[in-house]
């Protein structure tokens, strides 16, 4: 595997694979329908070869095989082992034999095959260049190939990232800002600069479209479950690698009593039939009140939006 993105493979192998596959039930729950809306975008027939690019623990890439059938195949393909284990567990349970995965870099990876779609379910981002790398996933399609994939838009227009980093921000030293375009989830949050790298690939009739969809954390919907989760994966679990058992206990209980709102959304975020933010309470709250304000957080918490980038573009005629 290649040194380029050497710190992303450290990274996928020893602490965020071994979390998803920890939390894969209620992280396939959460991202799910983006990675479906993808699918539907990008419209897989039966017989066609398709490339899953940062395939993680697999649950797109064997819905990809049952749209392509036996006639067809499938590869996914990511740099994170654990995770990959999984998806290969998964697919020899579904009796899926058109479908393999393959552990290896995408950005340099030798493809010695060609395929139809080249699909990703928000593994795209984590490239060192990524340019060279859509170049080498440009030179793998097949004439007339297409690329579809979903991205995440930037960290202000997705609640469930910034409010619970801000609840931390209080607890645990933050690094300095990062630069925006850096590897990482919200690498492609400027749609403008991600055009512009699809076209420097070498890919064609590039369309980016903004796709918002509700999201519940957690699996479940519970508050804690939700704060289980906003603490094992993403960018607040990077924040917390090394914090000590005390830390990330008093981020927990930061991130249950913090309100979520939504600040591109007119009203708060909340469960349905709630009317909206509570006003401050002028006497102690009663025990129903604290109950009733638990349920609230839980459904502030658990229940928001997404705001994904659905990218879609072709095989550029001058690419061989």
């Amino acid at each position: 595997m290649s040194n380029d993105n050497a710190q992303q493979v450290e990274y996928w192998n020893e602490q965020a694979g071994p979390n998803w596959v920890a939390g894969k039930a209620s992280i396939d729950a959460l991202i799910e329908p983006l990675g479906r809306a993808a699918i539907e975008r990008a419209a897989p027939s039966p017989g066609e070869s398709v490339l899953d690019v940062g395939c993680g623990t697999g649950q797109a890439t064997l819905e990809l095989a049952r749209r392509v059938g036996a006639s067809g195949r499938v590869l996914g393909l990511d740099i994170s082992g654990p995770m990959l284990e999984r998806a290969r567990q998964d697919a020899r349970a579904a009796g899926l034999s058109q479908l393999r995965f393959e552990q290896s870099d995408a950005q340099t990876h030798a493809f010695g095959e060609s395929f139809d779609l080249v699909y990703s379910r928000f593994g795209v981002m984590f490239f060192a260049d990524p340019t060279a790398a859509f170049r080498n996933l440009a030179s793998a399609l097949a004439p007339g190939g297409r690329v579809v994939f979903v991205c995440w838009q930037g960290v202000g227009q997705n609640a469930w990232v910034h409010v619970p980093i801000a609840a931390m921000a209080k607890h645990v030293e933050m690094p300095p800002p990062a630069d925006p375009t850096a590897p990482g989830p919200f690498a492609f949050a400027d749609g403008e600069r991600l055009r512009g790298i699809l076209q420097d690939a070498g890919l064609a009739d590039v369309t980016l479209e903004p796709h918002e969809q509700p999201l519940v954390l957690g699996g479940d919907g519970s508050l804690d479950a939700a704060v289980e989760q906003l603490i094992r994966v993403g960018p607040a679990a990077r924040l917390l690698a090394d914090a000590t058992d005390e830390t990330r206990e008093t981020v927990a209980c930061a991130k249950r009593s913090s309100p979520t709102r939504d600040p591109t959304e007119s009203a708060w975020v909340r469960p349905a039939g709630s009317s909206g933010r509570p006003a401050p309470a002028e006497h102690p709250p009663s025990r129903k009140d604290k109950g009733e304000s638990a349920r609230a957080r839980a459904g502030a918490v658990a229940n928001t939006r997404a705001r994904g980038m659905m990218a879609a573009c072709e095989q550029s005629r001058s690419v061989s």
